[in-house]
Order: structure tokens, then sequence, then C-alpha cells
């Protein structure tokens, strides 16, 4: 009996954390989920900060789904929209501290990408030599 209530508890814990996890991992996908976030974040560490800067070195991002990754950007906190009025007006994007968060995450994310990506060759051309 004492077994299956320790079963019991090791299982519901087991549950617990996984549940954690689950939730942790979702709400990193919601703030900086999808094919761009990511990648606006990086363009403007590397220093562009007006809209078609950001456009042109995304490359393949439309103008709609820029502003609208910008605007849920802004929303999480990692970037600022400023604008200065003048004539013309002015607007530009700027990280906020909160942006250097994903700095691990970011380099994780690169370190494995090079890493899938000489595996995934390395297999191709292992499948083309056996032909």
């Amino acid at each position: 009996m004492s077994d299956k209530k320790e079963n019991n508890l090791e299982n519901r814990a087991f549950t617990e954390e996984c549940h954690t996890v689950l939730n942790a991992v979702s709400d990193t996908l919601y703030a900086v989920g999808g094919k761009w976030k990511l990648m606006i974040i990086i363009a403007m560490a590397r220093g562009s900060k007006r809209f078609t800067e950001i456009q042109r070195q995304v490359s393949g991002i439309s103008a709609r789904v820029l502003s609208s990754e910008l605007k849920e950007l802004e929303m999480n906190g990692f970037i600022i929209k400023k604008v200065e009025n003048g004539y013309p007006v002015s607007i530009e994007y700027e990280l906020l501290p909160y942006s250097q968060t994903l700095e691990e995450v970011v380099n994780a994310m690169t370190k494995w990408g090079i890493q899938h990506r000489a595996k995934v060759k390395s297999e191709h051309t292992a499948k083309k030599s056996k032909k």
C-alpha cells in the first residue's frame, strides 16, 4: 500500500513539473514564437531601427506582417516605437533592455541551428554517395 501511495506522489510531482514546463514553453512561444519575432529582434540588435531597414534585413517579411510583429513585440515589452514629429515624421524602433533576456535563447538556437544544418547536410551527402 505504501508503494502505491509513493507512486501516486511521484506521478503527481511528474505531472506538475510537466505542466510547469509546458506552461513556460507556451508562454515563451506566445511572446517570441513564430517565424519572424526573433529575427526582427536580431536585426534590431545589429543596428536596424527604421521600418524599412528592418524589412530589408529580415528578408521575406511583408510590410503588413512586420507591422503586426512590431506591435506584438512592443506589447510584450521587447521594443519601443519612437515617433519624432517634424517634416517628415520620423519613426524608429528601439530595443528595450528586456530584449537582452533573449540572448541565451538566441545563442542556443544559433548553436543548435548550425549543428542541425551540418547534420542534415552530412546525411544528405551520405545518401547521395550511396546511390
